[in-house]
């Protein structure tokens, strides 16, 4: 379908050679449509109902929020939905996991306790709901991973643009400040300023993105000082194009090959990233839905919780696993050997 709107010959070439690696193709399917059901965890994983009618009237719950009193109750600030006596509900539409991840389950004799027909894959150690903790928290993990990738890779290709085509003093400089960056100890270091500083989200992007901009900018260095020479780029400067013009419409474009081939492998990198600092304690602040959060816990109840180790590791594994299939399609698509 996407063909109908590209008129670049050697693009469709690459989409075609893409498609061609079956689970490169199904993997991106995957991803996409776990990506769609995080995003939308509301609608399947809530304690609220997604329409409900009481006494005569229609609510949605999960859409809008309510006070206690539109429903008898003035004894509570927070609207208990599963409270509601039964025969003043005419109907309700529940989401398939009847559990918010912040929400405790205080009918179950301890915590954490294990996977039953009320929590489909247990709950943690206080007493919440495993799969609604997944779902909600490959939300924060991509969210974390594609801000950093789409922060660093910008900064690193302005970084490497400038280097490759002012060359000179400037490339000199530049490279050794590349040096420098890439000498120091990344994981310490992000480890050594969230220990600092209250963990945010977008501290931790700030963060990770100061120090992962380097790698790219290497590549689009090289990309610029291979290109900037060729007969298209001289054959634009003699017609009189500007420099903007030469660096944006025709070297720029023809250098973006290493970005599309890494983007797969460094968003997989940083959602393990985030899953490792938090798990040492670093990261996210509780109760924040996090992997690393739950495979520490799995770590404090080895022996007694199974199911809290066994369930992350799956969803991290899993998530890594198809990201890099995603990313080896991308990489033979764009292999000029092909």
């Amino acid at each position: 379908m996407i063909e109908r709107y590209i008129k670049n010959e050697q693009t469709l070439k690459r989409i075609k050679r893409f498609k061609a690696q079956k689970r490169a193709l199904v993997s991106l399917y995957l991803i996409i449509i776990i990506l769609f059901v995080s995003l939308t965890a509301e609608m399947w994983a809530n304690s609220k109902p997604l329409v409900m009618s009481y006494k005569g009237s229609v609510y949605f719950p999960v859409f809008k929020k309510y006070h206690p009193t539109e429903f008898g109750r003035d004894d509570i600030f927070l609207m208990d939905y599963r409270s509601i006596p039964k025969e003043d509900i005419g109907f309700e539409v529940w989401p398939a996991v009847r559990w918010n991840p912040y929400e405790s389950n205080k009918n179950v004799d301890d915590y954490p306790s294990p996977p039953s027909s009320t929590n489909i894959l247990g709950t943690d150690d206080r007493g919440r709901d495993v799969f609604a903790r997944l779902l909600y928290g490959f939300r924060y993990s991509f969210g974390y991973a594609l801000l950093v990738w789409l922060f660093s890779y910008t900064l690193g290709i302005i970084i490497g643009s400038i280097m490759g085509f002012v060359g000179g003093k400037t490339d000199l400089f530049g490279q050794r400040v590349v040096e420098v960056f890439e000498s120091m100890p990344i994981f310490y270091m992000l480890l050594f300023i969230s220990s600092i500083f209250t963990p945010s989200l977008w501290l931790l992007v700030a963060i990770a993105t100061t120090f992962y901009w380097m790698t790219i900018s290497v590549y689009i260095r090289a990309e610029f000082l291979k290109l900037r020479k060729r007969e298209f780029v001289e054959a634009a400067k003699a017609m009189g194009a500007s420099r903007g013009s030469v660096v944006f419409k025709h070297i720029l474009p023809n250098a973006l090959a290493p970005v599309v081939t890494f983007s797969p492998f460094s968003i997989a990198v940083q959602i393990s990233f985030l899953a490792n600092i938090d798990y040492l304690g670093f990261g996210l602040r509780p109760p924040t839905p996090s992997w690393g959060e739950l495979l520490q816990q799995s770590k404090q109840h080895f022996m007694t919780a199974w199911w809290l180790g066994l369930f992350t590791s799956i969803a991290l594994f899993f998530s890594l696993v198809v990201l890099n299939f995603i990313g080896e399609g991308v990489r033979d698509a764009f292999d000029p050997r092909k």
